[in-house]
Formats: structure tokens, C-alpha cells, sequence
């Protein structure tokens, strides 16, 4: 293939990758109108990857066998160890070198030829380091054998493998090259997943699956009973008050880093994209703490006021606030 067709193939893979974000991501593709040309598509092909995996998962369970998904994961560790040919100074550390890594993609691949090829021109052009790649699909391997966190510590790890590493992939193509930045960055993710764990417990309890530690729950007062009847009481709006606190710290954690983001455009689009996904807290409170009855969601009324602020006050949607975890009730603590 010569370098017209190479390019060509790219460019292509960027159109699907905009295609799979504006899809399936309405809230992150409506934040990325604050970002322009190659930052705005490395944007894309990072989340149709990203995408392309959880699909993977989650439609694993209809007649797929985990041992497949699992050799199918595994097959993208070698797709990814591809990507790294090239860069080895960038490849994962601890891991064999990418040639000794790299295989034939026998097994399936969840990606388009023109998408995997956005992907690798966006890893090269940005410089993106490997390790959270792995780390992604480290993430994604959890879903194939846990399906309840005892605790938050669990928890937290997943939410750091599935979101965490993400905000690290996007570090650079936001024009970062801050180290410090970079747990300010996992942190977003965390905030994001958390908010979304909150916002699906109905839909997560369908599929068998409770991302809620077990613990907390307990402190609580609640059981596993107590969230397939959907009841709210004052426990379970205690327990969401308590939740919903956690997130926001992680939110306030992430305004930190937005000033070390140098690209055009990216402090307003982590603004915006941290303020929306924050706003489906308030949405939650709003209802009560009633998660059971309806999917919450910011409307787009409410996105295209955040936008306005984001470029008027940009502080103010995604605020620098106290840091701080809430505890436990008293005497539930070990």
C-alpha cells in the first residue's frame, strides 16, 4: 500500500471514528466542538478504540464464551503492541519488547481497518505513551470476572483501568506534557465513571451487575434486595448523598490540571465535558435520588448553557473546589 492509499485509509478512519463518537458519546461530541483539527480528530479515534472494546465486553455475553472475549482482548494487546513498533521508547514498561509481543491478528478485531489506522497516525503524531492502553483492557478483562466490588478500593481500580487511563490518553492531544498533570487527568475519568455507575444502577442491576461497593452499601443500611426493589428512603439518599460527594471531589481534583492544557481550545473542552457530566449529579438530586424510575440525563438546553459559560467563565463549570472525600456514617468505619 503506498502512502496515498496509507493516508487515504487514515482518513477515512477518522470519518468513522467521528461517526462512533457523534453516536454513541453525544455529550463528549458536543464538547469536542471546542477543540480544532488534529486534536479533535485524535479525540475521536482514541474514543472509537475505547468504544470498540466495551462493545467487545458487553455484547460478549450473547452466545460469546468468555474464554473467546478473553483471547479476543488478548488479541488486542497484540493490535496495540503494533501500534508501538515504531516507538518502542514509548511501549509499555515491564512487558516484552512490541516485536517480541507481536502477533498475527488471527482472532477477530473489533476494529475497522481505517479506525485501527487513525488510531496508530493519532498515537504517532501525539506521541501517546502505550501503558494505558494495556491498562484499558486490563479494565475490561475485570468485567469478564467480577461482577460485585466488596469495597471502594475495588471499585476505584476499575474506575481508574475503564476511565482513568483515558483522560492519560488524551493528556498529550490536549497539549500537556506536564507530569503532574497526569493524575489530575485520571481523575476526571474517575469522576465521570463514578457519575455514570450512579446514574445506571437500574440498567447495570439487569445485567447482573452492581458497580456499588458492597460495604458502603452495607453501612448504609441496604442490600442488594433493597436496590432490585428500587426503593428511595433515607438510607438510599444518604447512600447517594454520600456517592455523589465522592465524585465531585474527584471533579474538584480534576479543575487542578486544567491549566497545564496548552492546546487550543482543550482547558474550555475539559471544562465543559467535566461541567456536563457533573451536571448529571444535580440532575439525580433533582429527582430525589430516584435512579430506579428513569435514565437522568442533561438536556440539551442545559449543555448549550454550560457551552456559553464555558466560553464566558470557564472556571465556573468545572470549579476548583475543596478536595475532600466524605467518610463513612460513624461507627460503620473499620
Amino acid at each position: 500500500m503506498n502512502s496515498h492509499e496509507d493516508m487515504a485509509l487514515v482518513s477515512r478512519g477518522y470519518q468513522l471514528a467521528r461517526q462512533v463518537t457523534r453516536h454513541h458519546a453525544k455529550s463528549f461530541f458536543f464538547a469536542s466542538y471546542l477543540m480544532f483539527g488534529a486534536r479533535r480528530r485524535a479525540a475521536f479515534a482514541l474514543y472509537a478504540f475505547c468504544r470498540r472494546l466495551d462493545d467487545m465486553v458487553d455484547e460478549g455475553g450473547e452466545g460469546v464464551a468468555p474464554v473467546d472475549l478473553k483471547a479476543r482482548l488478548e488479541n488486542a494487546r497484540q493490535m496495540v503492541a503494533e501500534v508501538y513498533l515504531p516507538m518502542p521508547e514509548l511501549a509499555a514498561p515491564g512487558m516484552d519488547s512490541p516485536a517480541e509481543r507481536l502477533m498475527s491478528a488471527q482472532a477477530q478485531s473489533p476494529w475497522d481497518a481505517g479506525e485501527f489506522a487513525a488510531l496508530k497516525h493519532c498515537v504517532r503524531h501525539f506521541r501517546i505513551p502505550e501503558q494505558p492502553f494495556q491498562d484499558l483492557i486490563s479494565g475490561m478483562e475485570m468485567d469478564l470476572t467480577k461482577d460485585r466490588y466488596a469495597s471502594f478500593a475495588e471499585l476505584d481500580l476499575y474506575c481508574y483501568r475503564v476511565a482513568g487511563v483515558v483522560g492519560l490518553m488524551l493528556t498529550p492531544v490536549l497539549g500537556c506534557t506536564e507530569p503532574r498533570a497526569a493524575s489530575y487527568a485520571a481523575d476526571l475519568g474517575r469522576a465521570m465513571q463514578l457519575t455514570n455507575i450512579l446514574r445506571d444502577v437500574r440498567e447495570d442491576l439487569e445485567r447482573g451487575r452492581v458497580y456499588l461497593p458492597a460495604d458502603e452499601l452495607k453501612a448504609f443500611g441496604l442490600s442488594e434486595e433493597d436496590l432490585g426493589r428500587g426503593q428511595v428512603d433515607a438510607r438510599w439518599r444518604d447512600f447517594m448523598r454520600f456517592q455523589i460527594a465522592r465524585a465531585r471531589a474527584y471533579y474538584a481534583s480534576a479543575a487542578q490540571g486544567v491549566p497545564y492544557l496548552t492546546g487550543l481550545g482543550s482547558q474550555r473542552m475539559v471544562r465543559l465535558m467535566g461541567g456536563i457530566y457533573g451536571d448529571i449529579l444535580r440532575v439525580i438530586e433533582e429527582r430525589d435520588y430516584d435512579v430506579f424510575g428513569a435514565r437522568a440525563y442533561v438536556p440539551g438546553r442545559r449543555k448549550l448553557a454550560l457551552a456559553a459559560a464555558a466560553m464566558a467563565r470557564p472556571a465556573a463549570v468545572l470549579p476548583t473546589g475543596e478536595v475532600r472525600v466524605p467518610l463513612l456514617p460513624t461507627g460503620t468505619r473499620g
